[in-house]
């Protein structure tokens, strides 16, 4: 098996550049979050930048390989470029593009709204549909239906923007009679997936919450969100948003195989550390709990998010509603075909013997001696580091619609 590797790399004082590093590269590593960086020649300089960031460095092809076996035809993006590809052939670079299709959409109204008792928040916003980490395990796949395309590979390359998330936002926040309550972004879909890199719609709508003064809570499972930390830390100052980084497993190898193109552990715990250090309060969510594939891991994650910072843990149980159901078990059967049965049986001791069960009095931590045992386990390990279980109570009394009409009246909003 041969290596070829084209990469755009980024360091804090280098600034980014590409890299081609031929068939034999002497030097690997995992770099801001897209996994599969091969560096013919590696700077001291960005060394010293890596290791600062916390990015693992293998001095050789070999010690890599021990570490994190590649796979026949894998391949991993960073900045929107084709940076490893395992196989016995050439190197093709692709650009992202030509996997990923985003459609544009004007949207109707931007804020949709819940009652449900299981979950903390009572509206939502997702600028996008669709999601390009293509996290196998995804609750909101079933979702890209409703557009006639499929929750499997549809749901990750065929995308939607809705491109006046912004406008509308601004729109729905003056309605008569709007009550103010913290807003939830990326309940559906990571609203720092790759390609908000070139829509920044996360950061049109960072901006009205920011001009209006409007608390807000934020999911995602990207490093991408640093982008936004002048945003987020001044929100943070004025206890307007909490942010929860969903940290799914330590390991490299298990993440790349359940989220592709999601940030690497590494990397989602260096941005709780950076999101911490400047002033906003986060949370990390060991989520989703799969039973013999991370669940060994609960007292570790724990422990990480702790010494990065974290404020708080919040767990859930993997839930395969509807088509995501069959592509989770396909998954199992090619990546873990001796723990598939077991995996799928504990699923089912926690759901009354059901693939899944949507009551919500249980959808999301499931029900029974099983789903109890991962209950104490995560309050057990977050008690001893001290973490609580709960987000702070944001300041919804600041909320001032009236600036949004000022800032629109100058013509300097968007």
């Amino acid at each position: 098996m041969r290596l070829s590797v084209e990469c755009l790399v980024s360091s804090p004082s280098q600034g980014q550049f590409l890299v081609h590093a031929g068939e034999s590269p002497s030097v690997f590593t995992d770099l801001l979050g897209a996994r599969g960086f091969a560096l013919a020649h590696l700077t001291e300089v960005l060394r010293r930048d890596m290791v600062a960031a916390g990015a693992p460095v293998f001095e050789t092809r070999e010690q890599w390989l021990e570490t994190s076996a590649p796979v026949e035809g894998q391949e991993m993006f960073v900045e929107g470029r084709l940076v490893l590809t395992a196989s016995g052939g050439p190197f093709r670079g692709r650009s992202r593009d030509e996997l990923a299709q985003v459609t544009p959409e004007q949207a109707r109204s931007i804020l949709s709204h819940n009652d449900s008792p299981d979950i903390p928040f009572s509206q939502a916003l997702n600028p996008y549909r669709g999601c390009e980490h293509g996290c196998i395990y995804c609750y909101a796949r079933p979702t890209h239906s409703y557009l006639n395309l499929s929750p499997g590979l549809d749901f990750e390359t065929r995308l939607v923007a809705k491109v006046n998330a912004a406008a509308r936002l601004v729109a729905e926040l003056q309605k008569p009679g709007y009550v103010c309550s913290p807003i939830n972004l990326g309940s559906a879909t990571d609203v720092y997936q790759p390609i908000e890199r070139e829509w920044r719609l996360t950061r049109s709508v960072l901006e009205v919450l920011d001009t209006c003064h409007h608390p807000f809570t934020l999911v995602t499972k990207s490093a991408g969100v640093l982008r936004d930390l002048d945003l987020l830390a001044r929100a943070g100052q004025r206890r307007l948003c909490y942010v929860m980084v969903s940290v799914t497993t330590l390991d490299g190898a298990l993440s790349r195989a359940l989220e592709p193109r999601a940030a690497a552990p590494w990397a989602r715990l260096n941005a709780v550390r950076q999101l911490v250090d400047a002033g906003v309060p986060v949370g990390v969510n060991v989520a989703p709990i799969i039973p013999f594939l991370n669940e060994p891991e609960i007292e570790r994650i724990v422990e990480a998010a702790a010494k990065a910072g974290a404020h708080a843990i919040h767990h859930t149980i993997v839930r395969l509603p509807w088509e995501v159901n069959p592509l989770f078990q396909e998954w199992l059967d090619h990546h873990v075909p001796d723990r598939a049965a077991r995996i799928m049986a504990r699923i089912r001791d926690m759901r009354g013997g059901r693939d899944y069960d949507a009551d919500f009095r249980t959808r999301m931590k499931g029900q029974g001696v099983w789903a109890d045992l991962i209950r104490q386990r995560v309050r057990g390990a977050s008690a001893r580091h001290g973490l609580g279980h709960g987000g702070p109570q944001l300041d919804v009394t600041v909320f001032d619609a009236s600036l949004l009409r000022a800032q629109t009246a100058q013509g300097s909003l968007f």
